[in-house]
């Protein structure tokens, strides 16, 4: 029994673990195992009862929390894009303008993965939707199975680190930071995330030149009356619109103004100039533009501007994440109803979806509260403190640690699970050593995304097995007999992507401007040049305010 008070804490823990690992349900095993040690530790007189009496203002302050409302605006309006068709689009019209590369396929889903993080923010969406248009294509063509399917598995992450993610909400909100902080130092990660995935496949390529081969000139939709492929004037527009954005951007803004400001209101300057230029060819049929490049402006620009219409107005302080959600949740309605895709089946799914998602998350939220309550009214927190405190190298070994730590959970829980359970224990201590929050809760949503692609309970993987073709099958357009995707062509597949996710953790780690640089869009004021003049007037004037 000594031994039990003694060691509550850890004990508390690895049975939540045990719960976790047995099934039950990740919100009722939090508040399972909270109530239970509650009980058990006023019996044994170790608990104070007094605690119990912040639980009912912990729960209320989650159902009162207004950032918590980004949730079902970017749930809702990634289901709504998702099911409008516009992933579908894209990869035909991105697939169609990579084509003629070696590779080109994979550059394409990788590409799309991230305009679809930047718009919808569901992982499942990005993966399943991939995983119906592009794999087959990938396999038609002779793709190497692993790669084909490492691709997009590891484009479909995307959604969990590039900005509006439902993870940065969670994660800002156990760190008691702002979202837009979040999602501003995030957005670079991301970014890097991406080059970092096309940088391997055009390695692949390089070396193994059969894995990656490039779409036969004959399947090629878009195409000229002469034959050509029509880039040409593509780039033409893309130079023309760019140079436009360029010089709008730079004398808009300063030197000091935000990157992220900055790139955001170019993408939409060019957007715009290009958007314009395509339906003035189009309505006075002037003949300027290819067929390929009428398609990738009609199909890519409008969520480009949805992309504008979320993060630009929250990096730009237009709009809070919750504003900027519920513009970009009407945007998305908007634009489905433009492509006349929207209808109510489509509408009352999504919402049907989007609110058992926020329901799951409410639920969770409520369970963490309860499991961190009793946790704390044990010392819990002076526990972690302790247990990390004796760590050598100080700032980096914690980190190290944590990061380790973080990855290995990652094979068993998700990160749901993982955010609600490690990060109220760590945060505490990673503020006592000074450790920027924002910092450390992107370097653990990097980290994060490995459990979505960890071999055997990676969701991504989940996802794309549900939708890989498990039989032997005939293609439609060649008649060739396409062999099956093996479960091990998935797992194997993923191997090189968790690779360089670890890679960007240890970039991350490395170099923390990488993240830290949201704090440049601050306006810092020096206290030491505040005057404060508290002198009275000599003459009979009223005196003035300044």
């Amino acid at each position: 029994m000594e031994f039990l008070i003694a060691n509550m804490p850890p004990i508390m823990f690895l049975t939540l673990i045990g719960f976790l690992l047995m099934g039950f349900p990740v919100a009722f095993s939090l508040a399972a195992n909270g109530i239970l040690y509650i009980i058990l530790g006023i019996y044994l007189g170790e608990f104070p009862f007094e605690f119990l009496g912040a639980l009912p203002e912990r729960i209320f302050g989650i159902v009162q929390n207004d950032s918590l409302l980004a949730v079902p605006f970017f749930t809702l309006m990634g289901l709504v894009l998702e099911r409008s068709g516009m992933a579908e689009d894209l990869l035909e019209t991105i697939g169609q303008l990579f084509g003629s590369v070696r590779g080109g396929l994979a550059y394409a889903v990788i590409f799309v993965g991230a305009m679809l993080a930047a718009t919808t923010g569901v992982m499942s969406a990005s993966v399943i939707s991939m995983g119906l248009i592009s794999l087959p294509i990938m396999l038609r063509y002779g793709y190497d199975r692993k790669l084909a399917t490492g691709v997009i598995a590891a484009a479909g992450t995307l959604s969990q680190i590039i900005p509006p993610s439902i993870v940065l909400i969670i994660l800002a909100d156990q760190l008691g930071r702002s979202i837009g902080d979040m999602y501003r130092g995030a957005m670079l990660p991301g970014l890097l995330l991406t080059g970092a995935y096309m940088v391997y496949v055009l390695i692949t390529g390089l070396f193994k030149p059969n894995a990656t081969p490039a779409i036969p000139e004959s399947d090629r939709i878009y195409k000229e009356s002469n034959g050509k492929s029509g880039l040409l004037s593509l780039l033409i527009l893309s130079v023309i619109a760019g140079v436009i954005a360029y010089f709008f951007v730079l004398e808009t803004f300063s030197a000091k103004a935000a990157l992220d400001e900055k790139i955001l209101t170019g993408l939409l300057i060019w957007g715009c100039v290009a958007f314009i230029v395509a339906i003035i060819n189009k309505v006075l049929k002037l003949g300027l533009l290819s067929k390929i490049a009428e398609r990738v402006v009609f199909v890519m620009i409008p969520p480009l501007f949805l992309i504008f219409l979320v993060l630009g107005t929250i990096f730009i302080g237009v709009a809070t994440p919750t504003e900027g959600g519920a513009m970009g949740a009407v945007g998305a309605i908007l634009l489905a109803l433009a492509r006349g895709r929207l209808n109510m089946p489509l509408l009352k799914q999504a919402m049907e979806s989007t609110t058992k998602l926020t329901s799951f998350v409410i639920f969770i939220l409520v369970g963490s509260t309860i499991f961190t309550l009793t946790f704390t009214g044990f010392g819990g927190q002076h526990w972690v403190e302790g247990l990390f405190a004796s760590l050598p190298g100080g700032e980096i070994g914690f980190l190290i640690v944590v990061s380790i730590a973080t990855f290995l959970l990652a094979f068993f829980l998700d990160f749901f699970e993982l955010a609600f359970i490690i990060v109220p224990l760590l945060a505490p201590v990673a503020e006592s050593m000074g450790i920027d929050l924002i910092w450390f809760g992107v370097l653990l949503a990097v980290n994060m995304q490995t459990s979505f692609m960890h071999p055997p309970f990676g969701f991504a993987l989940f996802f794309l097995r549900s939708v890989a073709p498990k039989e032997d099958y005939k293609d439609k357009i060649t008649g060739r007999l396409i062999e099956r995707v093996k479960t091990s062509d998935i797992y194997r597949g993923s191997i090189p992507f968790i690779i360089i996710q670890l890679l960007m953790v240890a970039i991350v780690m490395a170099f923390p401007k990488v993240v830290t640089h949201y704090k440049h869009t601050d306006t810092h004021i020096d206290p030491n040049t505040i005057i404060i003049d508290a002198g009275v007037p000599s003459n009979e004037e009223e005196p003035a305010f300044f």
